[in-house]
């Protein structure tokens, strides 16, 4: 629920951090949070948007604990929320046609048309556009995770993931300048599936050479493989003590 208020301690519990160092950030206004009563309190949603934000300064351990901290709070079982199930039978398109960030856009959606997906093309990517202009979601060089800003529940038939890997680099906002090719569609029912399903992408291509590996997949198929293999590296990943985000 994007408006549920959370109170200090669910919130260090819901992002694996140390409670000393929540209330650092609160104190100094570097998270989203308002005090009442001497106390912080916190609205989820806007918590789950500033962790998206932070999402590719974070180390793989702390990138762990946030998919364990998030499934906790929702009661489901993170090994059980898979990102590879998500993506659809004919969800990977190697190569996308595309040489701009609106047709990269415009051939993910059609991608997922494929399988049915989508209910109301023109509004989900006019809501994909508007996150990408909000801020762009190239997270590191050659990798790029759009989506919407919020879940639309009635614009997609279920939670899914599409991939496409473009023939050569574009211009996607990355701050670094860099170009993208590989790109993750990410379209949720709901909010808790979606902040799960980024932190654990984002974990599983922490390293430069994951990025690359996918890249070079010469099919589909070889793409899924490569993704089913990096989720399970992903999952025998050990979560760090509790701390700072940093």
């Amino acid at each position: 629920m994007p408006h549920e208020q959370m109170d200090e301690q669910q919130v260090a519990a819901y992002l694996h951090m140390d409670l000393r160092d929540l209330r650092k950030l609160a104190s100094r206004g570097q998270i989203p949070c308002r005090k009442v009563a001497g106390a912080f309190r916190f609205a989820k949603g806007e918590v789950d948007h500033w962790v998206e934000a932070q999402m590719h300064e974070l180390g793989p351990e702390r990138l762990a604990g946030i998919t364990r901290g998030v499934s906790n709070h929702h009661g489901i079982d993170h090994e059980e929320l898979l990102v590879c199930p998500l993506v659809p039978p004919h969800g990977l398109a190697v190569p996308l046609e595309a040489r701009t960030r609106q047709s990269v856009l415009r051939g993910l959606i059609e991608v997922a048309e494929r399988d049915s997906l989508v209910y109301n093309r023109p509004e989900l990517l006019e809501e994909v556009q508007k996150r990408e202009e909000l801020c762009s979601t190239a997270l590191a060089p050659g990798l790029a995770l759009p989506h919407p800003r919020h879940p639309l529940p009635y614009d997609i038939s279920e939670s899914f993931v599409v991939v496409g890997v473009t023939s050569s680099g574009i211009a996607f906002g990355a701050e670094d300048g860099s170009l993208t090719r590989l790109f993750f569609l990410i379209c949720c029912k709901d909010e808790r599936t979606h902040l799960h399903v980024l932190a654990r992408l984002a974990l599983m291509l922490h390293e430069p050479e994951a990025i690359a590996e996918l890249i070079a997949a010469g099919s589909g198929q070889e793409l899924r493989e490569l993704l089913a293999l990096r989720e399970e590296a992903a999952l025998r990943h050990k979560q760090s003590p509790p701390g700072s985000m940093r």
